[in-house]
């Protein structure tokens, strides 16, 4: 990424260091650690001051890990569910049963791809509506058997194709927002890289909705708001500043319930962090809202998504 120049320079010398080191059989570790700490210390300060447009390009790490990602590190006896029993199964959905640290959960989230065929195969997390009538059949399902849901957010929207709008894509995105308010089970939602659009809350009408701390969570990604207000694609980093993406801003405005913590240069370099971290908040929400009645849990959902969107107005 642009901004991590400044570290690509210091491994390429380590790297090269090391190789020297071992080639003239010389000991160079002095030098190593030394510029391992610089490392370091410039790792920690590029992270601690990202600019909005910054965080875009952490959240879209191709490297980064997704939802069958975290199904392998946090999850057990993990069975994948197909279909929406209307048209065909929509392979950028994936979703099952499964058990985390022994509780029964129902796990759904969006799957990318990371091979030039998988991506195509998973159409790079944009979900056809049989992807989110599926989600919610599962809903529905874990509903019946008293399971709660635990949602993985990671698309830059809902497919925008023809044959999608054909098939009813505002409807089947309309229907989960309708029928998640309503379920009666607990619903946690994790935003784990790219939160876009409606495609992003199909699955976001939760009792607790965390983002990972490097994710992005908005109403159109900034490219696409860049064209539409600016004319110009290029201008895709001003409309993230503008569009306030980042989990710090989403938190101020009240959208999120908090930030899960990333291991220092994003979820990517350290994937047993990171899903150890998902999976406590995870844990920890589930144990919370469990203690919750039917009606507790219907009423908090409802004024939680209520409040949103509060906003003060001045005359001139």
């Amino acid at each position: 990424m642009e901004f991590e120049k400044d570290i690509l320079e210091l491994e390429k010398k380590i790297v090269e260091l090391k190789e020297f080191s071992e080639a003239k059989k010389i000991d160079l570790s002095g030098e190593i650690d030394k510029l391992k700490n610089e490392y370091d210390k410039k790792m920690q300060e590029i992270y601690s001051e990202l600019r909005p447009w910054d965080r875009v390009q952490v959240a879209r790490h191709p490297k980064r890990p997704y939802t069958l990602d975290y199904v392998e590190h946090i999850t057990t006896d993990f069975v994948e569910l197909h279909g929406d029993r209307l048209y065909k199964d929509d392979p950028s959905v994936v979703a099952g049963l499964c058990k985390i640290d022994g509780k029964k959960v129902m796990i759904i989230g969006h799957q990318k791809g990371r091979e030039v065929e998988e991506k195509i195969h998973r159409n790079f997390g944009m979900a056809n509506p049989e992807g989110y009538r599926k989600a919610l059949r599962l809903m529905k399902m874990a509903e019946r058997f008293n399971l709660p849901i635990v949602t993985l957010i990671d698309t830059p929207g809902a497919y925008p194709g023809i044959e999608a709008e054909k098939h009813g894509q505002g409807e089947a995105i309309a229907r989960n927002l309708l029928e998640m308010a309503g379920l009666k089970v607990p619903i946690t939602a994790i935003v784990i890289g790219e939160g876009g659009s409606g495609g992003a809350l199909a699955f976001g009408v939760a009792d607790r909705v965390y983002m990972c701390e490097n994710s992005i969570y908005s109403v159109i990604s900034p490219e696409g708001c860049a064209a539409i207000l600016f004319k110009d694609a290029a201008k895709a980093p001003e409309a993230a500043k503008s569009l306030r993406v980042s989990a710090d801003s989403v938190l101020e405005l009240g959208i999120i319930d908090g930030i899960i913590p990333e291991p220092v240069g994003g979820a990517h370099r350290n994937y047993n962090e990171m899903t150890e971290n998902v999976k406590k908040q995870i844990l920890g929400a589930i144990s919370e809202l469990q203690e919750k009645s039917v009606e507790e849990l219907l009423e908090n959902r409802y004024d939680k998504f209520r409040k949103m969107g509060a906003f003060s107005e001045t005359t001139l």
